[in-house]
This record gives C-alpha cells, sequence and structure tokens, in this order.
C-alpha cells in the first residue's frame, strides 16, 4: 500500500522519530546564542585546593534553589591514619561545602570537626545533603580511621551508621528525604566491593546497598553475590536507586572478581539490568523515568563501551570505532552524554546519543580529545576539551555549537575553567578550574559557579570567533604510530579500566581525558 502524508504531518513524525532537540539538529549558533557567564570562585577554607565531584558520582550537585555541593580543603594538615579514600588527595584535611551565589558554608564533618574529612555528593530541594565524614574511629581491617555516610540538615550532620561493619557512605538524597549509598556489615569478605574493588584490600567486610529515611537504614539486598554497592550512584525522585551488585560468588577467570552486573531497585527488587556480554559492568546516572546509562565490559571482556537502559533493554551506545568509551550523564529526555575513542583507542570525542541517534560533538579548535560530563534538560551539555591528558579546557555544547567556557566569563578572568562537572536546568554550572599562578600539575584547583548573566555581547562573540579560528589537528592522530603523543588506555584488562574510572569519580579526581 503507498501511503501520502502531508508536508506538516511528515515533519512531526520526522521529528519524532528523531527524538533530537532543536539544538542538537542545528549545526550553525550565532554566538548571541550562547549566554555570558559571572564567575563566582567557591575558594577553599583555608587549604590549596577544593573540587565540585563529577555528575556520575551521585548528585545532583546542584539544586533548583542554586546551592552546590562539594569539597575544598581547610588549613589543618591531614593527621595519622586518615582514610585516603575521603581525604584524597591531601595534603590537607577537606570539608563538605555547599555554596549559593557569593556565600559558601563550611558544612564541617563528625567530631573532631577539625581532624576529619568529609564530603558532600548530593543536595534535594530543601537543602538536604548527602555525603560522608571521617571519623577518629580506627578500622583494623582496612588500617585507617572509620568513614560513616552522613546527612546534614537545618546546619547539622547526622551519622547514618552501618550494617555492624566498619564503614559507610551516602551519594544522594532526593526530595522525600530518601538517602541512598553503601554500608558493610561484619561478615568477612575478601572480594568486598568497598574493601577489595575500591581499596584493593582483601581484608574487610560485605559491602550492601542501602536506602535511608528518618533514621532507618534498609539493606536492599544483592544480585545474587554477597555484595552490592551504591557509590557512584543515585536515587531517583520515584526512590527507585542504581548502582551494581555481585551476581554471584565465585571469580571468574576473565577478571579475577565475581561478576558484577550494574542494577536497578524499584522500591521492592533489585532488576539485573545485565552487561554487554562481558564480566563487568556499572551504573553512572538515573533519571526520574527509570533509565540507566553506564559502562560494561563487551563480550570477551576485550572492550568498554556505554550503555542505556530503560524498560527491560540494554542499548550498547557504541564507541567512534575504537575498543572503549564512557557513558556519564542522562537527562529526563533519555539523552545520554559520554564519550567514545576512534580505531587505535588513542583519541576519544564527546557524543549526545538520543533515542538510537548519535552524535559527534566534536573539539574545541586545536584540540584532539573531547568528553561529555553533564546534560540539562534543556540539552545543554558540559565537558572537557584537550590533547588527551593535558591542556584541558572546560566546554559548554549548545545548538550545534561547542564553546570554550572561558570565552564566555563576563567580565574577562585569568582563571582557567577545567573540569564542568554539573550543570542545572537553568543553565548554572559547577566546574573545576585553576586560579590565576596555578598550573595543571599543582595542588591549587579551586571550584567555581558559572551563573548565567544575559546574552554574548560583541566582544564575548569575538572572542568565540577568534577561538574557532584556531586550525583543528585532529586527524593526523587518528593513526596507530602517533601514540606516543598522546595518553592512552594503560590499564590492561577491562576490569581495571573500570576500576580506575570509577575511583576517578568517588576520589573527586575527575574523569580526564581519556
Amino acid at each position: 500500500m503507498k501511503l501520502s502524508l502531508s508536508f506538516a504531518t511528515s515533519s512531526i513524525m520526522l521529528t519524532s522519530l528523531l527524538g533530537f532537540s532543536a539544538g542538537l539538529l542545528s549545526q550553525e549558533n550565532a554566538h548571541g546564542h550562547h549566554q555570558r557567564y559571572k564567575l563566582i570562585d567557591v575558594g577553599t577554607f583555608g587549604g590549596p585546593q577544593g573540587y565540585v565531584n563529577p555528575e556520575g558520582n551521585g548528585g545532583p550537585y546542584i539544586n533548583h534553589s542554586g546551592m552546590i555541593v562539594g569539597n575544598t580543603q581547610t588549613a589543618t594538615p591531614l593527621p595519622v591514619n586518615t582514610d585516603p579514600f575521603i581525604c584524597y588527595p591531601g595534603p590537607n584535611v577537606n570539608h563538605a561545602f555547599v555554596a549559593r551565589g557569593n556565600r559558601t558554608v563550611d558544612l564541617g564533618a563528625l567530631e573532631p570537626s577539625e581532624d576529619n574529612c568529609s564530603d558532600a555528593l548530593g543536595i534535594n530541594d530543601h537543602g538536604e545533603i548527602a555525603g560522608q565524614s571521617s571519623t577518629s574511629e580506627f578500622d583494623p581491617l582496612l588500617g585507617v580511621n572509620q568513614m560513616r555516610a552522613v546527612v546534614w540538615k537545618n546546619g547539622k550532620i547526622e551519622d547514618l551508621g552501618t550494617f555492624g561493619g566498619n564503614e559507610s557512605g551516602a551519594t544522594s538524597v532526593n526530595n522525600r528525604g530518601q538517602v541512598t549509598g553503601f554500608a558493610l556489615n561484619d561478615v568477612p569478605d575478601p572480594y568486598s566491593i568497598f574493601g577489595y574493588f575500591f581499596l584493593g584490600s582483601p581484608n574487610s567486610t560485605q559491602t550492601r546497598a542501602f536506602i535511608w529515611k528518618d533514621g532507618v537504614m534498609r539493606d536492599i539486598g544483592t544480585l545474587g553475590g554477597n555484595d552490592a554497592q551504591v557509590f557512584p550512584g543515585y536515587i531517583n525522585e520515584r526512590g527507585q536507586v542504581a548502582g551494581i551488585s555481585y551476581t554471584n560468588t565465585v571469580p571468574n577467570a576473565a577478571t579475577g572478581l565475581p561478576t558484577i552486573d550494574p542494577f536497578l531497585w524499584d522500591g521492592h527488587k533489585m532488576i539485573d539490568l545485565g552487561t554487554l556480554g562481558g564480566h563487568g559492568g556499572f551504573a553512572a546516572a538515573l533519571n526520574n523515568r527509570g533509565e540507566v546509562v553506564g559502562n560494561s565490559n563487551t563480550a570477551g571482556d576485550t572492550g568498554t563501551h556505554p550503555f542505556f537502559w530503560s524498560n527491560g533493554v540494554i542499548t550498547d551506545l557504541g564507541t567512534f570505532g575504537g575498543n572503549f568509551g564512557d557513558g556519564n550523564d542522562l537527562n529526563d529526555n533519555g539523552e545520554v552524554v559520554g564519550d567514545g575513542n576512534f580505531p587505535g583507542d588513542q583519541i576519544r570525542h564527546a557524543f549526545l546519543w538520543s533515542h538510537g541517534y548519535k552524535k559527534d560533538l566534536g573539539v574545541l579548535p586545536g584540540d584532539k580529545c573531547s568528553t561529555a560530563s553533564a546534560i540539562n534538560s534543556r540539552g545543554q551539555i558540559v565537558g572537557l576539551s584537550g590533547m588527551c591528558g593535558f591542556g584541558i579546557r572546560a566546554f559548554i555544547w549548545e545548538r550545534g555549537e561547542m564553546a570554550n567556557l572561558n570565552d564566555l566569563v563576563f567580565p574577562k578572568s585569568d582563571v582557567i575553567l577545567v573540569e564542568p562537572t554539573v550543570i542545572s536546568d537553568d543553565g548554572k554550572i559547577g566546574v573545576n578550574g585553576l586560579p590565576p599562578g596555578c598550573d595543571n600539575g599543582d595542588v591549587c584547583g579551586h571550584p567555581y559557579l558559572l551563573i548565567p548573566d544575559g546574552d554574548c555581547d560583541d566582544d564575548l562573540s569575538a572572542r568565540i570567533t577568534a577561538d574557532q579560528s584556531i586550525p583543528s589537528e585532529t586527524a593526523k592522530y587518528l593513526t596507530p604510530q602517533n601514540d606516543q603523543a598522546t595518553k592512552t588506555d594503560a590499564v590492561k584488562t577491562t576490569m581495571d579500566r573500570l576500576r580506575v574510572r570509577m575511583q576517578r569519580k568517588l576520589r573527586n579526581t575527575g574523569g580526564g581525558l581519556p
């Protein structure tokens, strides 16, 4: 049968089929469509550096009131027996912060607050904050001071406890006051996800995922193994939780660990999201529709690809021809951002995936690599572009154009914005940067907040035009012979690579390139 459709009907069906926003379909952007931004230095509490955490760590890190959370260092040097997991990378004690506009508040830590580290990993619209704090109690199994999941409410910190073990941590809190994270019990486990997979110690106990509300911590089970963890992980407004779990108790030959699968807990049971054929995978983000983005080993455990899971179906989002890629974030429209390697695994580009269609977002002029960190409901994307491990610059991608965020700061600043980690639905951006006099190799980075402050004027448009006139040298690095000039995947196995990527998220070092 031959069908005849009007132009209007055809256009509606085509737009629905593609599922892309007008910003994605458009490949041109008059620079005036970009916002200019007011730059606010969140600063430190007397120490050398601070961070806004990566979006896939937990979150969200910005609420609808524009309050942003993270951690920044105090003037107190790290005492002995500090936990490198939460006090990473030093040299000083770090404390969780909440900032709004020009006001930054030190959230403190469990007593003695001056000696203990803390980190904020999620904030809801009521200003309730989830995270963790070190304590003065010693963990004889791991050989460091213990860590606890905590919640900050009305200016007070609350210890959420454990399941009888020595460690716990919280990652996310929703507007219902539900908190999720992990807590150890007292059952010995040489393959504890927290103790062994993340910290490399076989001397630990079982790791269990929890949901907490009003003083009650609930173990939400596993996929059949001994351990489950929501770190990194999310809880959405429906109370659904995404994380990782062992599916059995027997280490497999490919990874040396029991098989790890991502899960979605629907409020009653834990759903195994599966993998892309390999023996390991993890959830990176969860939206309010119950859709999950993450990363999984491929068949034969020879590569790692980003995936999108929805309604029982896992979709391989692929790469740009290489073996490795990452899914980092998604919005409530089911749009996913991340990065993928090209053949030879020497360079990678940021991507946007939407309803079966994938777009290479490219790089800033003169760069070779990029990764997309976060996306909001308006389809605005932030990420990093650079020379595959150095010379990194923060970008925003919108309406088909990638722009250097440093070009959009008004008035012009000497701060170098490096790693944007989160963007709110109203366009506020949390970004890590280098204050004047601070180099990439120094311990001196600051967290910053970018607040939209009107459309680009002629001066900012000129900056973007000048930046875009720099010739791109990406193509010459697509051949295997040039791997000496680029940073490649140094780990030997895909499970090691998954571990490294997750540790980067958990230890606030950022996703980096690649």
